[in-house]
């Protein structure tokens, strides 16, 4: 009997070496391009030696068409957790990432080959990455979010108040959006660290919900109040799915 890792009958259970090999090789690899395809199976490699994976409702991530995935932010590891996690569900996600990237010698052919999409500073061409945001989701693309827009400031790492592009983005395209809580990294690269801590070897979890409801919002103009009201309702999800993992509620406000 060997670990053959399929779609669903190792959901929750937390993979072995072995498994995590076969979760690597389920990856989608249509689209990626040579250079986001090399970094991936680099990263996937190091991963799976120094990690294991407990993944649960990978079913809800659409296997075409547009779709916005929002994740909790916790480390410089997370956009490598969160590539595999969709990867496996059947979709090569582009990433918003600062545009200063794409000036570096290997790092600018990796973004370039992955269709990801520059950030730069200022207000107009923040509105050419938010253009070039939607026209990947009308294209069909897979674009994963951080919506906090930065590491998660609470000292306990529950998620921080979220941005608007996000949701700007998903009532004009009428895109899906998926919460996704993705757990662990921080023990793995915490953001205060230059070099991953390996030993003992670290747990990550990654778990899906269904599509955030947004279908009242959808018709009604863009004002501060309705881009407010679908924020919060992304980020209450990514919560209410990291309390899942972490097996408590987070505290209420003061």
């Amino acid at each position: 009997m060997t670990d053959r890792w399929t779609a669903l009958d190792l959901e929750g259970e937390l993979l072995t070496r072995r498994q995590m090999i076969a979760y690597g090789r389920r990856f989608a690899r249509a689209g990626r391009g040579a250079w986001y395809s090399f970094a991936i199976e680099v990263v996937w490699q190091f991963l799976a030696q120094t990690t294991r994976f407990r993944v649960r409702g990978s079913r809800h991530i659409p296997k075409t068409g547009g779709v916005l995935v929002a994740s909790n932010h916790l480390s410089f590891a997370d956009p490598t957790t969160l590539t595999a996690f969709c990867l496996a569900a059947g979709r090569v996600p582009r990433y918003l990432a600062k545009a200063s990237l794409w000036n570096l010698p290997v790092v600018g052919r990796v973004m370039r080959s992955g269709r990801h999409i520059p950030v730069y500073r200022g207000a107009a061409t923040a509105a050419e990455a938010y253009r070039d945001l939607v026209a990947s989701v009308r294209a069909g693309e897979c674009v994963a979010v951080f919506p906090e827009g930065t590491f998660s400031k609470d000292p306990d790492g529950w998620p921080m108040r979220g941005k608007t592009g996000l949701v700007r983005a998903a009532l004009e395209t009428g895109a899906p959006v998926i919460p996704v809580a993705n757990w662990g990294t921080h023990h793995l690269l915490p953001s205060t660290a230059w070099f991953p801590r390996v030993l003992p070897r670290k747990t990550v979890e990654l778990v899906a919900g269904p599509p955030v409801d947004l279908s009242d919002l959808r018709d009604r103009p863009l004002t501060r109040e309705v881009l407010d009201e679908a924020t919060a309702r992304i980020m209450g999800e990514v919560t209410t799915l990291l309390e899942s993992i972490r097996g408590e509620q987070r505290p209420l406000a003061a």
